[in-house]
């Protein structure tokens, strides 16, 4: 069997997805990125990845939508879930889909490989309780999971105007 390490880096954003290249690439990885979650399903099976580090917010194909398709594609692979844009529900459905870890942005290449050998991520401790802004982020991210991302059926069932909620899905989520 070959021992080469492969890994596929799928992200919308080209500049993150290039330092990440790079950061793999001195450390012994073949790289391959994609920007697209349909794009990286193409070039999966091809590829043959050890490893996938995946974004969930890509526009035509999600990350958690692309997951599974990955995973069928390349069975033997980890799979990392890298998000700017977490939340406790889209964490859960990852790692039910089959990610061996899911982490939040940013993190560096050494916390990546870290994820992809099954350790938690370091978690700062908590001093305060969760803040309103991070819990009202959580419960929209639960409801447009349960809507299927549909945003206009999450509206409604938050009973906010779409536009309104789309502003909110455009900012990026409160740490704390």
């Amino acid at each position: 069997m070959n021992s080469l390490q492969r890994i596929l880096l799928v992200d919308d954003d080209e500049v993150f997805t290039a330092v990440m290249a790079r950061g793999f690439g001195r450390r012994g990885f073949v790289t391959r990125t994609c920007h697209s979650g349909r794009a990286a399903v193409d070039a999966c099976p091809a590829f043959a990845p050890t490893h996938i580090l995946l974004d969930l917010n890509m526009p035509e194909l999600s990350g958690l939508a692309a997951l599974p398709e990955l995973l069928q594609a390349a069975p033997q692979a980890r799979l990392v879930v890298l998000t700017g844009y977490s939340s406790i529900a889209t964490a859960v459905d990852a790692i039910k889909a089959g990610a061996t870890q899911y982490l939040c942005k940013p993190a560096t290449v050494d916390e990546v490989l870290r994820a992809f050998d099954g350790a938690a991520p370091e978690q700062p401790v908590a001093g305060q309780p969760t803040s309103l802004d991070r819990l009202e982020w959580e419960h929209i991210q639960r409801v447009l999971n349960e809507n299927e991302g549909n945003v206009s059926a999450t509206a409604r069932a938050l009973g906010m105007h779409r536009r309104t909620l789309q502003r909110k899905l455009q900012k990026r989520p409160v740490r704390r």
